[in-house]
């Protein structure tokens, strides 16, 4: 509906992490520097931290894609609290290799032939280990022992730990001393600035097609970066919102106030469409009515809050027509150019 709507030529904020939209931010810039030294060095691990949504898992992929195919095998494990006795199980699946009998010396055999085909081949070997702020103390002891397996002195693993902040807590356990010895880089990952935050909206705008419709003013992105704090992921959340608000509102130049308007949709959304009670005592910060409402009688602050919820229903009704409406314009279309029943069932089976 939007890309219809504005002429772009694919979704521009999409949440999955997409290395085509990569933006190269200062911090961004310099984290992927730290991953290219790491992976040149060829040993030990490469730690990249961050807050949740600031772009981790986009910028290992970047970097992935600059990776010689014959030269890299590159798998990658999201973790939880895995324990010792299922990493080797979960490094084994992640490389594709089969899993042996139960027993962890047969598993640590396993792997350790399969690292050793593999740099003989001439190939270079990286695990990538995201959410790596889940892993038990005793999990990445295993990890260290893993990084011990070498071939003419040369390491048969390489490991990149992605994590929340609290991983660099982690890392300072006294448990995890010889651990932090193998760390040959670290970074920890920052969010956009307000120049950087117009400037990656532009950039992902700019990837599907943007030739400046709809526009942005400069009160607008300013609101969008202290709305979001400049965290790429809550960005493109408030962006895609904004753009479908734009689509059923007939919006070619956004400002300050559609930003607010989003904004309160989502904070409604929040609070399941009800305002909250008013307190009988005096009125506090999160008392009645709520920042960005007018001091006003109890009475026509409700009405101002049912007309708002009123407006939103309508705006959620036109994008429900308009959906409805694309997908029986679909239907019609495959209809018309669709063979009669029995042939279309033939086809099916044919391709079964």
């Amino acid at each position: 509906m939007i890309e219809e709507h504005y002429g772009f030529r694919g979704p521009p904020f999409r949440l999955m992490p997409d290395p085509r939209f990569f933006y190269a931010s200062r911090s961004h810039r310099a984290a992927l520097e730290y991953l290219r030294y790491g992976l040149h060095q060829g040993e030990g691990f490469v730690v990249i931290t961050g807050d949740v949504g600031t772009g981790k898992t986009t910028l290992l992929q970047r970097m992935l894609e600059e990776l010689d195919g014959g030269a890299f095998v590159a798998a990658a494990i999201v973790t939880t609290a895995v324990e010792p006795d299922d990493a080797i199980r979960l490094f084994l699946s992640a490389f594709g290799v089969p899993a042996p009998e139960p027993g962890k010396a047969a598993q640590i055999e396993a792997l350790r032939r399969f690292l050793l085909g593999q740099r003989e081949a001439g190939r270079h070997l990286v695990l990538l280990v995201d959410e790596a702020q889940n892993l038990p103390l005793r999990t990445l002891e295993e990890m260290r022992m893993l990084s011990n397996l070498t071939m003419a002195g040369e390491p048969l693993v390489q490991i990149f730990l992605l994590g929340q902040p609290q991983f660099r807590t982690t890392l300072t356990d006294p448990n995890l001393e010889q651990f932090r010895q193998r760390v040959t880089a670290s970074y920890h990952l920052r969010s956009l600035s307000a120049a950087e935050t117009r400037k990656y909206i532009e950039h992902r705008l700019t990837a599907v097609g943007w030739t400046g419709t709809p526009s942005f003013s400069e009160v607008c992105f300013a609101r969008i970066h202290e709305e979001t704090g400049g965290v790429p992921r809550r960005i493109n959340t408030l962006c895609t919102r904004l753009l479908l608000f734009g689509c059923l509102e007939e919006i070619a130049a956004f400002d300050a106030p559609h930003v607010d308007a989003v904004v309160r949709d989502f904070r409604n959304e929040e609070l399941g469409g009800v305002p909250p009670a008013r307190p009988p005592t005096a009125r506090t910060a999160t008392a009645w009515p709520p920042p960005g409402l007018p001091d006003m009688p109890e009475t026509a602050a409700l009405e101002a809050r049912i007309a708002g919820l009123e407006a939103l229903v309508r705006r959620q009704e036109a994008l429900l027509r308009a959906v409805l409406g694309t997908a029986v314009g679909v239907l019609a279309a495959e209809m018309r150019t669709s063979p009669d029943d029995g042939a279309s069932v033939g086809a099916t089976g044919a391709r079964g």
